[in-house]
């Protein structure tokens, strides 16, 4: 182990006498008499490019025992280097419904600057991950610009690799949204894997790894514990929804039987029954009043209920235009609605 030697100046040199008299000598190596202002902790510690600034002190007695005398030690500046790391995470609580042939389907992800400097990180989407039951069709990766972390179309900002890759700030985040298409083919329940990726333009690789002169703030770039690149996925699943419409018909003649004859009734019945995990929207079933029958007014069903049949009435039937009405609004898959309805044959 090397020492390094104190030169003292600014007094006369003390006699052996006063050496072994009175000499008390506290040198205090590593103690930073004159620093500059700490700085705020950031996800990876002290701001690259901050001059760490060390003085060391010795203290000794004056010859004369009077006023000590304080000489300072030449002052040591270590730059801090920049650490080049990054995080990646799906912003979505969970897989996001969609349906087969929708475009412009939106996944959210979050990248944050987990360095110590600023960086620019270039973005990559894999929408054809293995393991997964279809692949998505890659449209585009969009920068949100307005900070709310909600893809507003128009208004937040298309990434093109290369021209305009996020810089971020210490510990600053970004919302990233990439947008898909859903093949028609892919079936109900199915889920698709998307990854948004996130690397360091400074440099990447193994952790330690070192970038000389290349750090924020003048010093070197050091590949932190993330290698400098990270990825995170979400998922696309779809809810696909279908109905099938069964009708069945009743006759009542006059005379106690079952024959279509004038002056008989039909009740028609309408099963609707919904198949699929996911909702049908504003589901409407409706049926045109047959030729050579008259409607039997007062006579709609839904699921036994009686229904009006205006169409301000507050109820979900309606009779217009020679044709019955039911709006059901939202089924979920895997219910039926049964309807009826009566006419007389003229």
């Amino acid at each position: 182990m090397e020492y390094a030697q104190t030169q003292f100046s600014g007094c006369r040199p003390p006699s052996p006498s006063s050496l072994g008299a009175g000499l008390r000598l506290a040198l205090a190596l590593g103690t930073a008499a004159l620093a500059l202002p700490s700085t705020a902790a950031q996800a990876a510690g002290t701001l690259a490019g901050t001059d760490i600034v060390n003085v060391a002190q010795a203290t000794y007695d004056s010859p004369e025992g009077s006023t000590p005398i304080t000489i300072d030690s030449n002052k040591v500046t270590i730059k801090v280097d920049e650490l080049l790391d990054v995080t990646v995470v799906s912003s979505d609580p969970g897989d996001v419904a969609s349906a087969p042939g929708l475009s412009a389907q939106v996944l959210s992800y979050q990248v944050t600057n987990s360095g110590n400097g600023s960086e620019a990180f270039t973005l990559s989407a894999d929408t054809t991950k293995p393991g997964d039951e279809f692949d998505s069709v890659f449209e585009q990766t969009i920068l949100d610009s307005n900070g709310n972390g909600v893809y507003d179309p128009g208004v937040d900002t298309l990434y093109t690799p290369g021209t305009n890759d996020p810089v971020l700030a210490p510990d600053e985040s970004i919302a990233v949204f990439i947008l898909s298409t859903i093949p028609a083919a892919a079936g109900d329940g199915d889920r698709a894997e998307i990854e948004l990726s996130a690397v360091a333009n400074t440099g990447h690789g193994t952790p330690g790894t070192i970038f000389a002169g290349q750090g924020d703030g003048g010093g070197d770039a050091v590949i932190g514990s993330t290698g400098a690149r990270d990825a995170d996925s979400g998922f696309f699943v779809i809810q696909a929804s279908d109905v099938t419409l069964t009708k069945s018909a009743t006759i009542t003649d006059p005379f106690g039987g079952a024959q279509p004859v004038p002056g008989a009734v039909i009740l028609y019945q309408l099963v609707a029954t919904t198949v699929g995990s996911g909702d049908l929207v504003n589901l409407v079933i409706s049926d045109d009043i047959p030729a050579e029958t008259t409607y039997r007014s007062g006579t709609i069903t839904l699921e036994g209920a009686p229904l009006g049949d205006a169409d301000n009435d507050g109820d979900a039937g309606s009779f217009a235009d020679d044709s019955i009405a039911v709006a059901l609004g939202t089924v979920p898959g895997g219910q039926t609605r049964t309807i009826t309805f009566q006419v007389t044959v003229d």
